[in-house]
C-alpha cells in the first residue's frame, strides 16, 4: 500500500502543468455534453408528451381526476399564500411609502404587485412543491414497481394514460388557481388597508379598480398556464426517468421540485420581460 501510494505521488508530481489545465478543461467539457444530453433528452420527453396531449385515444376519467387534485386540493394552499402575501404587501408598502408621503399609492402597489408577479409565482412554486414532488413520487414508484411496463403489456401506451392528462390538467388548473389567487391576494391588503391602517374601503377599491389593466390580469394568467406545464412535465419526466429503488424515488421527487421551482423562476422573469418591455 505505501509503495502504490509513493508511485501514485511521484507520478501526479512528474506530471506537465499542461496535463492539468487539459484535464480542467475536459472537465468542463463533460459537463457541458452532459448538460446539452439532458437538455436533449428533457425537449424529446416534452415533444412526445404534447403530441399525445392532442391525439386519441383519450381518457376522460384520468383527466377528470387530474382536475381535481390538481385544481380543487391545491386551492387552500395558494388561497393562503396569496391572502398573506397581500396582507405583508400593504403593511410593508405602507412602512415605505410613508416616508414620502404616498400612502395613497398602497391599492395600486397591491394590485400591481399580486396580479403581474406575486400571484403567479407563488401560485406556481406552490404547486411545485405540492403537485409536482406527488406527480414524480406516483410515477417514480410505478416505475420502480414495474407498473408502467404493464400498462404496456396491456397496450395502454403510458405517455397517453399517465402523462397527458397530467399535463392538461396542471395547465388548464393553474391559471384558475392564479386568478381566484389575485382576488384573494387584494382582499388580504383591503382588509390591512382598511381595519389596520385606517384607508377608507371605498378609495381604496376605487384605486385599485383604477390602477388595474387587463393587461396586468392576463399577463398573470398566461404565465400561470406556462407555470403549470413547467412543473407537470418536470414533475412526469424526472418520475418517468427515476432510478430504481427507494432512492431513486427520494431523487425523482427532490430533483422534480427543484428544477420547477428554478424553471418557473427564469421563465417569470422572461415572460416578463415579453410583456412588459
Amino acid at each position: 500500500m505505501t509503495t502504490q501510494a509513493t508511485d501514485n505521488m511521484q507520478e501526479s508530481i512528474s506530471r506537465n502543468p499542461l496535463d492539468f489545465i487539459l484535464d480542467f478543461f475536459a472537465s468542463i467539457g463533460g459537463g457541458i455534453l452532459g448538460f446539452l444530453a439532458a437538455t436533449g433528452r428533457l425537449a424529446d420527453f416534452t415533444g412526445r408528451s404534447v403530441k399525445h396531449c392532442f391525439t386519441p385515444p383519450f381518457f376522460p376519467s384520468q383527466l377528470l381526476r387530474q382536475l381535481i387534485d390538481i385544481g380543487y386540493y391545491s386551492l387552500p394552499v395558494v388561497g393562503m399564500t396569496t391572502l398573506f402575501t397581500g396582507m405583508v404587501l400593504a403593511l410593508q408598502s405602507y412602512t415605505g411609502f410613508a416616508r414620502f408621503n404616498a400612502e395613497g399609492a398602497i391599492a395600486g402597489v397591491v394590485v400591481l404587485s399580486v396580479t403581474r408577479e406575486l400571484a403567479p409565482v407563488l401560485a406556481g412554486l406552490m404547486v411545485a412543491g405540492r403537485v409536482g414532488a406527488a406527480i414524480a413520487a406516483e410515477i417514480a414508484t410505478m416505475r420502480v414497481t414495474e407498473q408502467i411496463d404493464a400498462l404496456r403489456t396491456l397496450s395502454v401506451n403510458p405517455f397517453k394514460y399517465l402523462i397527458a392528462p397530467r399535463l392538461i390538467a396542471a395547465t388548464l388548473m393553474l391559471p384558475v388557481l392564479v386568478f381566484v389567487g389575485d382576488i384573494i391576494g387584494i382582499f388580504g391588503g383591503y382588509i390591512v388597508s382598511v381595519y389596520s391602517l385606517g384607508f377608507s374601503p371605498q378609495g381604496f377599491l376605487t384605486q385599485a379598480w383604477d390602477v388595474m389593466e387587463y393587461m396586468d390580469v392576463m399577463s398573470g394568467i398566461f404565465k400561470a398556464a406556462a407555470f403549470g406545464f413547467i412543473v407537470a412535465i418536470m414533475g412526469c419526466y424526472h418520475g418517468f426517468n427515476s432510478a430504481r429503488g427507494a432512492q431513486g424515488v427520494g431523487a425523482a421527487t427532490t430533483n422534480a421540485v427543484v428544477s420547477s421551482s428554478i424553471l418557473i423562476l427564469i421563465f417569470n422573469y422572461l415572460l416578463t420581460q415579453i410583456f412588459f418591455s
